[in-house]
């Protein structure tokens, strides 16, 4: 009896999300409809692209609360660059500065030793404020087709980011699994100081993490903008926690050094299934969030037992 809880735990992330594919059967009819899932799957690819660079982030036992501002930045960098510099250099540009505000958090919390959480919570305050000041605060529309056409254009049936995302998740599992870099990461949130006894410039590693957490910003922020054709200064709010719970009902540690990549997908697909299934009962954003909330305490607490076990 107790072997079986403890095996039901460790694969949880799996089950509940089984679990919630049978709820969604007999809560509404429209669930398993094509244009459902398909809205599903396009709805869950920026929540995806920031939960893997999260991963990275909580692997290392840290946090990044600023990759919704992040996002909210890039798409108004993206739209106001593309009529005068065209769609590439805009993409490449917003890239860049997603890349760079991940590097300040990044280098905050690796050479200046602030703790993740401040280091974070400042960018958030510095790059939402930024995503403001450049677009005075209104939402800038993008007249370019094809940027337009990515968001809304399908390929075989699927939604074209969600290639992307797979993609990404795919590039996020070979690093994890195939690669030194990966191995360190995991290394370094089970362990910080034996990594660094063993001679492993531990900061470089954090520092890289902040870094690529906040290109998946940029990545995420992109799509996010095609879909509606809009860099907005308020896109993303509370994006950081929907990120945060995704990596969590994942299985991983917020201590670090335990998640991997395939169950942070799931933990990704059950909160969009969630979200899904409560918007088709007209259930109401508010009582949402609290579900949300419970969801991350309910994780919390099923890692916690298997820590134990």
């Amino acid at each position: 009896m107790k072997k079986g809880f403890a095996l039901l735990a460790e694969h949880s992330t799996v089950v509940v999300f089984v679990a919630m594919m049978i709820a969604g059967y007999f809560l509404s009819d429209k669930f398993y409809s094509v244009t459902n899932i398909t809205n599903v799957l396009r709805q869950s690819v920026p929540l995806g692209i920031v939960s893997l660079g999260m991963l990275y982030v909580i692997l290392t036992g840290g946090i990044d609360l600023s990759v919704g501002s992040i996002m909210a930045l890039v798409s108004v960098v993206v739209a106001l660059m593309i009529p005068e510099y065209g769609l590439w250099i805009a993409i490449f540009a917003g890239m860049v500065v997603a890349t760079l505000v991940g590097s300040c958090a990044g280098g905050l919390v690796s050479y200046f030793k602030i703790a993740p959480f401040i280091a974070t919570l400042a960018m958030m305050t510095i790059a939402r404020g930024l995503a403001l000041i450049v677009s005075k605060g209104q939402p800038i529309f993008v007249d370019d087709v094809a940027f337009v056409d990515f968001g809304t254009g399908y390929f075989m049936g699927l939604p074209l980011p969600v290639y992307v995302f797979l993609g990404f998740s795919m590039l996020a599992h070979f690093v994890y699994k195939k690669t030194a870099f990966g191995r360190l990461v995991i290394s370094i949130g089970s362990n910080e100081t034996a990594t660094r006894f063993a001679g492993i410039p531990v900061e470089r590693f954090k520092f890289a993490v902040y870094a690529l957490s906040g290109m998946a910003c940029g990545v995420a922020g992109v799509i996010a903008a095609t879909r509606t054709g809009v860099g907005s200064p308020v896109l993303a709010l509370s994006f950081e926690l929907d990120a945060i719970a995704a990596v969590v009902v994942g299985g991983a540690s917020l201590a670090g050094g335990r998640g991997t990549v395939f169950k942070t997908v799931i933990g990704v697909l059950i909160l969009s299934v969630i979200s899904n299934i409560m918007n088709l009962m007209n259930i109401s954003g508010y009582l949402q969030q609290v579900v949300k909330g419970v969801i991350i305490v309910l994780a919390v607490v099923l890692e916690s037992f298997k820590s134990k076990h």
